[in-house]
């Protein structure tokens, strides 16, 4: 759920600053003020509009429904009517929309929202229309700058719908709604969603929509509608999921339903030490506080049956149906994963706080109602995800419903260890990033590195390395991609998950249909709808639940059975695989954390405040003990910012650069047993190839994590005041940052720290299948070990010179103490030695490998573009590896410039040197090398200086 990019474009309130309001006193207002019907009348004495239709002539041979509106149906025509009081006019509903039927591929799912937003009927002459009001700015009613704002913030209308009759008796007015609804530009904006989807190669086929099913019902209208589009001539890539590209058909459901009465529902206020996704507005009427927002957190109406008990069953418990589609043997797991919520509701005084139902197979209703909060199933193409949605009323941040929806393929993956990889675009050869990287490209700001890539190598939105490329993202990180709705989360967890599969059949010789692997694959599922409920539930990511215990205590049950095996289940938590030599241990939470009961202590114990701002006494004591170790809190914006080691995704113990030595040790065992194991008679080659990639992808995903720790500082989120409190920002101690960059010089630059059997890279055979849903290698068909091992590395030391951190380690030089610290000319001298050490401890006979004279060339551009301020270099960059580095380093801070230059001049005199002194030494490939690199180094120190 983190950036909440929703793919409608119609949510107000819900990007980014949240909307909301206050209830109870002081009562707040929207800004806008609705306007009054019309004066004039437009029905004549017997109901007959100006168009000369009476009522009952529109709605003749229609199948009237009724319930919160009445709707007429005329199945002949694909007509439906709504017929509106005028009672309903001004008043809010809410519309919630998700993919009823989609592709299978490209984000296109069953199950996946496309946004929910608050509206309004609004009568203005002949006409009906659609608002969406302002929630943003609030005043309280009698506030007389109120009409100002009204002004200056507009609502926004989306639709205008003419009335087509007034009932001659109830003096309802009637309006045609599969107008509005087929159309699919005003409630959903299909059009603009295919565009940015699939790049506008497919347009709506106005003629072949319709409405499939209508149902009205007390408190909510639920419609199903199919758009056809077609087209696809101009698609960049296959959409290998449709039998025929030239046209699809997408289901969209709409549920409308009337907001809750919010006079019993007290909003709660926000507080940024607890994670909470959240509802916001700004309260105009005050001028004495310095932050205008208020705040209200997302989540579910609790009220306990004995409000005088220390414990009590909630009055209305929170229920999940897991939908009757998903397969009889994962229904245990997911139903354990949901109800392990009730452990923490305990600390907020309820008992059962959560049921989880099934849902019959002859159920007369769609999981798409809005009645119903559902665990679904859906299988997909490219996909391998999941996540959790709750329906919020912006203008309390009461959670009205949710659904969690899980996809198939990532269980699939998870008990096969290989084939999904394979099937990528991005894997069927070209200029593009390994299969091992691509796993990856969810965390440190890869994923929209590859695809600004894409858009440049492959020409989409004319080359432009700014702008996404239109449907061309990784199938792992597919459109509608965004942290907040965990799109990476399952996609990252089922990776994690096939690297524990793939370890307990090569270090434990468990069978893939045995007790042990049964048990793994259910672990998996609980903490995966753990997870997905904690989202429905109000929650926010936590990336330092995984600090809570050392890497010794990682792997004691004793343990990790009493207190779990992290803080939170809302982190990103990779599978726990024990060091070689160590007993294996939990591999994933299947246990609430301290976190995970504290935050929904403070979101959920029912108090005594008649308004929200009552409250705040006893929820302050809650959170002001945010300084506990396991009660720690970093979410999304934090670990995107690359700054804080505690706060990234895919890590675990209190000491992950311990952590991160142990999976690389684990690593490079599992590339040995994998030559002794693999393929199994009767498998492909292209199998141990995958499996083969999965364990570099999770090799590399080590090294990223280690980057953190090198000129990084902790953030804390503590308030003054907070019994121990911590500083905002914290530097990493020294120790910490020089034993990342010796990790890192071990593990990733050392001239032998990549060690393969040549037998075993010889049997590394790409699948020669050529069908719909699987291209084989169209270029590269003997593996690129090269180029794999390459990328890993430059991306690795673009890391480590990017600009950011640079930046950053400048900056910390005035802030703290030089023995706390790597300074610039350190960092820049450390990797020096690490890259060029044939060259300045150079051995008798001088031989500097392949691999070796890569990634030098690599430093070298990167020493290059910071000396002479290389704006080009950009569009210069040949592959992926160039563009991110290109990326990084842009714009660097002067002194690291200057740094680079120097550090240019030294190279120049040492290679000169060692070619003077060791020329008849060095293989002929060696030589060459070093002269190039002297020659570049010469014309660079010679070049003119770019602008800036």
């Amino acid at each position: 759920m983190v950036l909440v990019l929703m793919l409608s474009t119609l949510q107000p309130g819900r990007l980014m600053a949240w909307s909301g309001a206050a209830v109870g006193l002081p009562k707040i207002s929207s800004g806008a003020i609705a306007p009054e019907p019309a004066a004039a009348s437009l029905k004549g004495d017997n109901g007959q509009e100006r168009s000369g239709k009476p009522f009952a002539e529109w709605v003749r041979n229609t199948h009237q429904l009724s319930g919160l509106f009445t709707v007429y149906r005329d199945r002949a025509e694909s007509k439906v009517y709504l017929e509106i009081d005028p009672r309903q006019l001004n008043q809010n509903f809410l519309c919630v929309t998700t993919i009823s039927a989609g592709i299978g591929e490209v984000g296109l799912y069953p199950g996946w929202p496309l946004g929910d937003f608050l509206f309004q009927f609004r009568r203005v002459q002949d006409s009906i229309q659609l608002v969406i009001p302002n929630l943003y700015f609030r005043t309280r009613p009698d506030d007389p700058q109120r009409r100002s704002i009204e002004q200056s913030f507009s609502d926004s209308v989306v639709a205008r719908l003419p009335i087509l009759s007034t009932h001659p008796e109830r003096g309802t007015l009637l309006v045609e709604l599969s107008e509005l609804l087929l159309s699919g530009q005003n409630l959903t904006d299909l059009s603009s969603l295919m565009t940015w989807l699939l790049g506008g190669s497919y347009t709506p086929d106005t003629d072949g929509a319709y409405l499939a099913d209508v149902g009205v019902f007390p408190l909510n209208l639920e419609i199903d509608a199919i758009y056809g589009f077609s087209g696809g001539e101009t698609l960049p890539f296959f959409l290998m999921a449709l039998p025929d590209r030239r046209a699809f058909e997408l289901g969209v459901h709409y549920s409308i339903s009337k907001l809750p009465d919010a006079s019993s529902y007290r909003p709660r206020l926000a507080d940024e030490r607890v994670g909470y996704f959240v509802e916001a507005y700004q309260d105009l009427s005050q001028f004495s506080q310095s932050d205008p927002f208020v705040r209200y957190i997302q989540r579910w109406r609790l009220e306990p049956q004995n409000p005088d008990a220390a414990m009590s069953p909630p009055k209305q418990p929170i229920v999940f149906w897991i939908e009757n589609t998903v397969p009889l043997e994962y229904r245990d797991a997911l139903r354990e994963g949901a109800l392990l919520w009730n452990d923490a509701f305990t600390a907020a005084g309820f008992q059962d706080a959560i049921e989880v139902r099934q849902m019959p197979n002859d159920a007369d209703w769609d999981p798409a109602d809005i009645r119903y909060n559902t665990i679904r199933w859906f299988t997909s193409l490219d996909f391998l995800g999941a996540r959790g949605d709750p329906r919020v009323n912006p203008l309390t941040g009461e959670i009205l419903g949710a659904d969690v929806i899980i996809d198939a393929n990532g269980l699939r993956f998870v008990q096969n260890m290989s084939g999904f990889l394979a099937q990528h675009p991005a894997s069927r050869g070209g200029d593009r990033p390994s299969t091992a990287s691509r796993p990856q490209l969810c965390q440190d700001g890869l994923g929209p590195l590859y695809r600004q890539w894409l858009a440049v190598s492959l020409g989409v939105n004319g080359g432009n390395p700014t702008e996404p490329s239109i449907g061309m993202a990784e199938p792992l990180v597919p459109p509608g991609w965004s942290e907040e709705n965990d799109v990476c989360f399952s996609t990252g967890l089922s990776v994690q998950a096939a690297m524990g599969s793939l370890s307990l059949t090569l270090m434990q010789n468990v069978l893939p249909s045995g007790e042990t692997m049964q048990q793994f694959v259910h672990d998996y599922l609980v903490y995966l709808a753990a997870h997905e409920v904690g989202h429905a539930l109000g929650l926010r990511h936590n990336f330092r639940g995984s600090t809570m215990l050392s890497p010794e205590e990682l792997n004691n049950q004793n343990l990790t059975q009493q207190t779990g095996l992290t803080a939170s289940v809302m982190d990103y938590i990779p599978v726990n695989l024990a060091p070689p030599g160590t007993a294996q241990g939990d591999y994933f939470p299947t246990l609430l954390g301290p976190y995970d009961r504290w935050a929904i202590e403070y979101g959920y114990t029912p108090l005594d405040g008649l308004v929200p701002v009552a409250e705040q006494p006893e929820l302050e004591a809650i959170a002001r003990r945010a300084p506990t170790p396991e009660l720690s809190y970093a979410t999304d914006e934090d670990a995107t910012d690359g700054l804080n080691p505690d706060a990234v995704r895919w890590d675990l113990s209190s000491d992950s650069l311990k952590y991160a030595q142990w999976q690389m040790e684990n690593a490079r065992q599992l590339w040995t047993k994998l030559e002794q194991r693999y393929p199994l008679p009767g498998e492909s080659y292209s199998e141990l190839r995958d499996r083969f990639d999965m364990v570099l992808a999770y090799y590399f995903e080590q090294a990223l994590k280690i980057t953190r720790y090198v000129g990084g500082q902790t953030f804390n989120r503590d308030r003054p005041g907070d019994p121990a409190a911590r500083a905002p920002f914290e530097q990493v101690p020294l120790d910490q940052q020089q034993a990342a960059l010796q990790l890192l010089q071990d593990y990733i630059f050392a001239a032998d720290a990549f060690q393969f059997s040549p037998d075993l890279i010889r049997q590394l055979a790409p699948s020669r299948w050529w069908h719909w849903g699987s291209m084989p290698t169209l270029f590269r068909l003997d593996y690129p070990v090269y180029d794999s091992l390459l990328l890993l590395q430059s991306l690795t030391l673009g890391q480590l010179l990017s600009s950011d951190r640079l930046v950053r380690m400048r900056d910390a030089e005035l802030v703290y103490s030089p023995e706390e610290l790597i300074t610039l000319p350190e960092l820049f001298e450390h990797l020096r030695a690490m890259v060029w050490t044939e060259v300045l401890q150079p051995a008798d006979s001088v031989q500097i490998s392949s691999l070796r004279r890569g990634l030098q060339r690599q430093h070298l551009a990167i020493l290059t573009n910071m000396t002479l301020r290389n704006g080009s270099a950009l569009e210069e960059a040949t592959n992926f590896a160039d563009f991110v580095i290109a990326v990084q380093t842009a714009n660097p801070p002067e002194d690291a410039r200057i740094l680079a230059r120097y550090q240019l001049t030294q190279l120049q005199d040492e290679v000169s040197h060692l070619l003077r002194r060791q020329r008849e030494d060095m293989d002929v490939a060696t030589q060459a090398h070093l002269e190039d690199v002297r020659d570049r180094i010469t014309k660079t120190l010679d070049a003119p200086l770019q602008s800036r």
